[in-house]
């Protein structure tokens, strides 16, 4: 497969794009988690969301496992395939996650001791991570997508991990505060 000529005639607003999103979203994002009213959607289904949240992620974390084992064994299309579900999957996941945080009240941890402490560090290293790996998630898709392989190995040296950590911990965090749900 060679270098798509035409997307990278583009790359200049792509880049601006996928910066204009990195930081749009981070905020959007803190913004519903913040802000003083929740918007009424008038629906219970609502309160399904982080489940179904929790099952994208954890079919997430699996596509990426799998594109990694594709790529070290040079399958190629197999990897850009569980890639893109895994980018598909970060896409929906992401719609429905602020869904959610817009119309629904944050949960609090009720565990005591140790548990406690392991619930927060896992919390705030999942939010510092997902705040910042949109940008070289974007990077990392636009550069495998468009063939440019350098450039793609590049950045998913740090890409990767950072989105295989949120992922994974997105799905730990679920199941330590999934108990003290109301709903």
């Amino acid at each position: 497969m060679e270098v798509d000529k035409r997307l990278i005639a583009q790359e200049g607003k792509v880049k601006n794009w996928i910066i204009f999103i990195s930081i749009l979203i981070p905020v959007a994002v803190a913004v519903l988690l913040f802000m003083p009213q929740k918007v009424d959607l008038g629906a219970d289904w609502i309160y399904f969301l982080p489940h179904l949240n929790a099952i994208m992620n954890t079919a997430a974390s699996f596509a990426l496992i799998l594109g990694l084992i594709f790529v070290k064994k040079k399958m190629y299309s197999y990897h850009g395939a569980t890639m893109s579900v895994a980018f598909g999957l970060g896409a929906i996941f992401l719609i429905s996650y602020v869904i959610y945080h817009g119309s629904a009240e944050s949960t609090s941890f009720g565990g005591e001791g140790w548990i406690r402490s392991v619930y927060y560090f896992l919390l705030i290293t999942h939010i510092i991570f997902a705040a910042v790996a949109l940008f070289p998630i974007l990077f990392a898709y636009y550069y495998g997508y468009t063939n440019q392989r350098e450039k793609h190995r590049k950045v998913v040296k740090y890409a990767y991990p950072i989105w295989l950590y949120v992922s994974v911990t997105g799905v730990i965090v679920y199941l330590m505060i999934s108990p003290y749900y109301g709903f």
